[in-house]
């Protein structure tokens, strides 16, 4: 695994996108707007009702325009289960797709949670490949009213795209885009371990 940005202290530039090869793939963090992505597919950390609702769901759905929230309606009208994920055009998006995924409650991490967590990053990126996606990008899912603690959320969500990725033969773009800095910082410090892991293999 190559990181392709960062200091000689091996930490993160602040505010600058991270690059990191993952077999043939990139995984890249950045600070901003999931809506503004024009990757083939846009993740949307949706809730079990897929009825949208605030946060990035919210987002997504005023951005889209009403056309997404009528899809998901028609396809799905029972919804869809934590850690699973489905598929809907992505309406006034610049994307191609919304892939919505429902993200766990977190409840103490007696519950499943990671595995439901890990299941949400995995099932979408696989129906990103079903649908011939190259790029995707993802938000922090579960960490927002979910409550899934940023520290764990990071490292769950990296290592399940990474251990992914590294099962493709083609490559793919994956793009987690996150709120603000303080979100950015803690998927960094997951990416800086993992360098310090390999330097000291």
């Amino acid at each position: 695994m190559k990181f392709l940005y960062r200091k000689q202290c091996g930490r993160c530039e602040r505010k600058s996108p991270v690059k990191t090869l993952v077999g043939n793939s990139v995984l890249e963090l950045v600070v901003g707007d999931i809506t503004n992505e024009e990757t083939d597919a846009i993740v949307n950390a949706a809730n079990s009702q897929l009825a949208g609702g605030g946060g990035v769901d919210g987002a997504i759905h005023r951005a889209a325009g009403p056309s997404v929230m009528e899809q998901t309606s028609q396809k799905y009208p029972e919804g869809c289960p934590t850690g699973e994920a489905v598929i809907t055009d992505a309406g006034q998006l610049k994307a191609k797709y919304i892939i919505h995924t429902v993200g766990p409650i977190w409840r103490g991490g007696r519950e499943g949670e990671e595995d439901y967590l890990r299941a949400a990053y995995r099932n979408s990126l696989q129906l990103a490949v079903e649908y011939g996606c190259k790029s995707v990008s993802f938000p922090a899912i579960s960490t927002g009213v979910y409550g899934y603690p940023l520290d764990l959320a990071s490292e769950v969500a990296l290592s399940e795209i990474r251990q992914f990725l590294l099962g493709l033969n083609d490559a793919m773009l994956v793009r987690c885009v996150l709120f603000n800095e303080g979100t950015w910082g803690a998927y960094c410090r997951v990416l800086e371990q993992w360098r310090c892991d390999e330097t000291n293999a």
